[in-house]
């Protein structure tokens, strides 16, 4: 009796015993699982480094000290950026670069290296020239698609009457609703801004009109500027040969491109041709279900007996066309797909795959993709060339390409600048094609010589004030050189009959043969840009 007993209060002792050790683990282990989540949010609260807080996922604020912004890409360049600005004393202003600094995907991820390494290439061309004052360059995240400008605007203007003397915002490579209410507070605040990418109408001020951007001046041609220099290159179509194919989706770049051709149509000549055909997308980078709206419209296309695609929509979506088109496309038609400045991005977007579905059996491309580019690293030297051979045609002699016009000459010198300042500075490997490391190079570029041409002698820095005037007197001998062609300004801040490079999608039948290939300059007033650089009234 005893010893069943005893067995059964060992047995109960050791019950106990277990269920306690039990228990003790189990609390471990979510006491554990609470310290590593926890830590997992403080890891992640940590890494948004100074100036920068976490805000609904995404690290937001302004940061000049190498942080990568979890996007392993960009270190490097970040790193070069801290090295530039740890090397200046108290007589310096800031420039920042506004735009988002988190991309999700490995396209994006490329596209931010190119566009930083641009910015940072200037800042160091900036630091070594006899001008002063020097320049502190600082990157500013709004999230994704400047979804949270409105927590990065404040912390700008604070700066702007800092010790930093915050001067100039420039990036914005987005068009959005967003980045239209972040330049709207910026400059109604004081604050100069430089948009270098973004080319929706709606991010402009309207020439002739009062300015609803005070301070805000830009260097790449508006969609309506875009389109009206592809209408003059590629010559007069008839309204039946052409369609207008666009995203319905709010989007202003989307918006204001479609409004451009829609207008280009109603121009052209005979019967009309198909009806404007949509799709709605569900993002700038989402693909959803596009590529099933867009099925039957192919079907629609290859009937009406149109051979020219006006396409107004975003270069994720443009690839899922092209290859619809390529696909579905009519056995005897040869189609041409014009589009806008986002085009730029589609290289970065092709896989070989998607490549090799754009050419025939025989290795030729099966449509014509066209659009016109802010800029290629092809033009200069190609369009010196050009004049060597027509000045050899007219004289029977070869002429020096010293001698080439300085239109031509002084864009193809900045980008050998640029080539060598990215080697000294250890900016990296550039890829030049998609033409954002050039124009964000001379946004930043510009923004420099804004201030250094405002700034009074004997003063550390001008005025805010100072600044924002100084875009209207950018033109003639204030022009500045940049590597996407010379860059004047009008009294409203735009850019004066800028030249485009009208780039062809060139598929290649073998592995790493694709490229966009340039094909030529096309300006927006259907005349070259005056050598003088004088803007004119139009």
């Amino acid at each position: 009796m005893s010893q069943t007993f005893g067995g059964w209060l060992f047995e109960k002792t050791w019950e106990t015993l277990l269920k306690r050790i039990i228990t003790c683990t189990v609390v471990v282990a979510v006491l554990a699982a609470g310290y590593v989540g926890a830590r997992r949010i403080a890891e992640k609260a940590g890494a948004c480094a100074g100036g920068v807080s976490e805000s609904g996922g995404e690290c937001i604020g302004v940061n000049g000290s190498g942080y990568d912004w979890g996007v392993k890409e960009i270190g490097p360049i970040v790193d070069r950026i801290k090295d530039e600005n740890d090397k200046l004393d108290g007589a310096y202003v800031t420039v920042a670069m506004m735009l988002p600094l988190q991309p999700e995907s490995a396209a994006e991820k490329r596209q931010l290296r190119s566009e930083l390494q641009g910015a940072y290439i200037a800042q160091y061309r900036a630091n070594r020239e006899e001008g002063a004052p020097k320049v502190r360059l600082v990157l500013a995240n709004p999230g994704k698609d400047y979804a949270h400008q409105d927590e990065v605007v404040p912390e700008l203007v604070e700066m702007a009457h800092s010790k930093h003397r915050l001067r100039a915002v420039t990036g914005f490579n987005l068009s959005l609703e967003s980045t239209r209410e972040a330049l709207s507070s910026l400059t109604d605040q004081g604050v100069p801004v430089l948009v270098a990418r973004a080319s929706a109408g709606s991010l402009a001020n309207v020439e002739g009109k009062e300015r609803r951007f005070k301070g805000l001046a830009r260097i790449l041609p508006t969609n309506e500027d875009q389109a009206r220099a592809l209408a003059d290159f590629n010559g007069s179509r008839k309204n039946e040969q052409t369609v207008v194919v666009r995203d319905t989706r709010n989007d202003p770049y989307v918006r204001s491109l479609a409004d451009a051709f829609q207008e280009l149509e109603k121009q052209e000549k005979g019967p009309s041709g198909p009806d404007t055909m949509t799709f709605t997308s569900d993002g700038i980078a989402v693909e959803g279900d596009v590529d099933n709206q867009f099925r039957p419209m192919v079907d629609t296309i290859c009937s009406s007996g149109a051979d020219t695609v006006y396409f107004a929509g975003r270069s994720t979506h443009l690839r899922l066309f092209l290859k619809r088109l390529a696909q579905d496309r009519c056995e005897d038609t040869k189609f041409t797909v014009v589009s806008g400045s986002d085009g730029a991005s589609l290289k970065n977007k092709m896989s070989e795959k998607d490549w090799a579905q754009l050419v025939d059996d025989s290795g030729e491309p099966k449509m014509t993709v066209q659009y016109a580019a802010p800029a290629h690293p092809d033009a200069w030297r190609t369009e010196v060339r050009s004049w060597q051979d027509d000045e050899e045609k007219r004289t029977k002699r070869r002429p020096d390409a010293a001698k080439a016009p300085g239109s031509l000459r002084e864009p193809l010198n900045e980008l050998a600048a640029l080539r060598e300042s990215a080697e000294t500075g250890r900016a990296g490997t550039l890829d030049l094609a998609d033409s954002r490391t050039m124009m964000v190079h001379d946004g930043v570029r510009t923004a420099v010589e804004a201030i250094r041409g405002a700034k009074l002698a004997g003063e550390t820095a001008p005025t805010l004030q100072q600044v924002g005037n100084r875009w209207a007197t950018m033109q003639a001998t204030n022009r500045v050189n940049g590597t996407s062609g010379r860059i004047c300004l009008t009294p409203s801040g735009n850019a004066y009959n800028k030249p485009l490079a009208v780039v062809r999608l060139q598929p290649g039948e073998k592995k790493g043969t694709s490229r966009l290939g340039y094909v030529g300059l096309a300006w927006p007033l259907e005349r070259k840009q005056a050598e003088d650089c004088v803007v004119r009234g139009r």
